[in-house]
This record gives structure tokens, C-alpha cells and sequence, in this order.
């Protein structure tokens, strides 16, 4: 086989078609096995109680702890779970997700600024940056990093994710079950698990890259045409999933239409101001 044509293999083709539908661009670029991990990404709400591997949460967050951080701050912690009434507790805060519940270790990243208030503390030294928006940004964009290369981890050694977001439905709360200082915050939770039988999912479509890649300057031509047939492909990945008949669009506009829609988290900057950052 020559290098073009193993550079263009069947699972190249078939994970582009998975990942953008009708829209999928050519499979002629490079393609390795990470590449096909990477497409292959889904959510999974649904987990068998089996734990993870002996040393697997050390590797996840060693994986975790290699990804890109500002300015080599390092401004993120990690709490685990696996008491089940703490589970229980986050899952009501997220409104009854049942899989923070199923899933065998739940994952709370932490935009934290304690710790640099603490150096600050220990060295008698002012630590005047930590009170302003952007090293708050700054904590809360590190965590994320680090959530996704051990999301990618995990998907490596054949363990399956979630995202939780709504763990900023009640920030505070959370906060006090898990015992955080002030000048730290759950920003988002991560459930991490094996996939319950059955529950693995199907390949989510994305928008077409031409809706979202731009070349020099920001432009949305032809967005509405790229929409609709987004919106095609979506309502048919939903009636194979046997979730509720919805457009994208639909979606979009119900979750950000009205502000019931943030389910509490219209609030968020002054509970993040009360939970120790002065968002200045």
C-alpha cells in the first residue's frame, strides 16, 4: 500500500462521514489511530458500577496534568467521587442525572485560586492578580484543558465520559459538599466509567467545518443553507437515538431563548464573587 492510500483508509472516511454527515469533508488528508480516537468521541449516560483499572485515575490524571497551562500557573485542582451520597447529592444538583450516580468515580474540575493565594500567604506576599476576570478566566479555561486530555485518556483505555455542566446550577453547594476554600469553584463535572451495555452511543454530527473555520476574516455566507441541512442531519441522528424530534436550531434558541433556560445560572457572577473571587 502506498503512503497516499494508507493515508486515506476506510476508517478515515467512515469517521469524517460519522462526525459531519452528508457535510463530511474528504478523507485525504493525514490520518493516524489518535485522529480515529478523537472522531470517535461520544457522550455516555449510562455506566456499569465495574471501577477503573488499578493505576487508570493516576494515568488519567497524569494525562491531565500534561496538557497546556498559562504561564505554567497551574491553576486547576481535582476532587474525586465515589461516596455514593455525595454522588447522589451532585446528581440532584444537576437535576437528577442519574449517571453522576452510576458512574464509578465523578470527576470535579476546580478553577482554583486558593493555592496562589496561599503562596502569596506563606511568602508574605501580595497576590493582587488573583482578584481580577481574566485569572479567573485563566483557571477555568487550564481546567478545561486538562478535563480533555483526560477525556481522551480515559477514551484510550476504552472507558467512557460525560460532561456536567450543570454542576454550576448551584456552585455554592457544591462547594461545601466538597469542602472548597474560597478563591475555588467546580466548574464543570466529568462522570468516567465503563459504557453500561448498550448505552455507547452513536457518533454525534457536527456542524459542517465551512460554518465554523473561516479564512482571515470572520464571515457567516451561506450560513443559513449549512444550517438547514445541519438541522436535517440532526433530526435524523435524533429519531435513530429515539430522543425528542428537535432541530438544532430549535435547540439552540430553547436553550438560550429565555433565561429560565440557564436554570439558575443567571446568577453565577455573584456567586463566583461570593465564593472568593472579586471578578474585577
Amino acid at each position: 500500500m502506498s503512503i497516499a492510500e494508507s493515508l486515506s483508509t476506510p476508517s478515515h472516511a467512515a469517521a469524517l462521514a460519522a462526525r459531519y454527515g452528508a457535510a463530511a469533508p474528504s478523507a485525504e488528508g493525514p490520518w493516524n489511530a489518535h485522529l480515529d480516537l478523537l472522531l470517535s468521541h461520544r457522550s455516555v449516560r449510562a455506566y456499569r458500577p465495574d471501577p477503573l483499572p488499578a493505576g487508570g485515575l493516576e494515568s488519567l490524571v497524569a494525562a491531565a496534568q500534561s496538557a497546556a497551562t498559562s504561564s505554567n500557573l497551574q491553576v486547576w485542582s481535582l476532587v474525586t467521587v465515589t461516596d455514593l451520597g455525595k454522588k447522589a447529592a451532585l446528581a440532584e444538583i444537576a437535576g437528577g442525572q442519574k449517571h453522576i450516580e452510576q458512574c464509578p468515580v465523578f470527576l470535579l474540575w476546580v478553577a482554583d485560586l486558593a493555592r496562589s493565594d496561599r503562596i502569596g500567604a506563606a511568602a508574605g506576599a501580595e497576590v493582587a492578580g488573583t482578584a481580577y476576570f481574566e485569572t479567573f478566566l485563566v483557571a477555568a479555561i487550564d481546567a478545561a484543558l486538562a478535563a480533555q486530555n483526560a477525556t481522551v485518556a480515559a477514551e484510550s483505555l476504552g472507558l467512557s465520559t460525560v460532561y456536567i455542566g450543570a454542576m454550576r446550577n448551584d456552585p455554592a453547594r457544591v462547594a461545601e459538599l466538597i469542602g472548597l476554600p474560597a478563591g475555588a469553584m467546580v466548574v464543570f463535572g466529568l462522570c468516567v466509567g465503563y459504557a453500561a451495555a448498550g448505552a455507547e452511543g452513536e457518533v454525534k454530527p457536527r456542524l459542517p467545518q465551512e460554518a465554523v473555520v473561516f479564512h482571515e476574516t470572520y464571515g457567516a455566507a451561506d450560513e443559513n443553507r449549512m444550517l438547514a441541512a445541519y438541522d436535517g442531519e440532526m433530526a435524523a441522528f435524533s429519531a435513530r437515538q429515539g430522543m425528542a424530534d428537535d432541530t438544532w436550531t430549535g435547540r439552540v434558541l430553547a436553550r438560550l431563548g429565555s433565561v429560565a433556560g440557564m436554570k439558575g445560572r443567571e446568577r453565577l457572577k455573584e456567586i463566583v464573587q461570593a465564593l472568593g473571587f472579586p471578578i474585577r
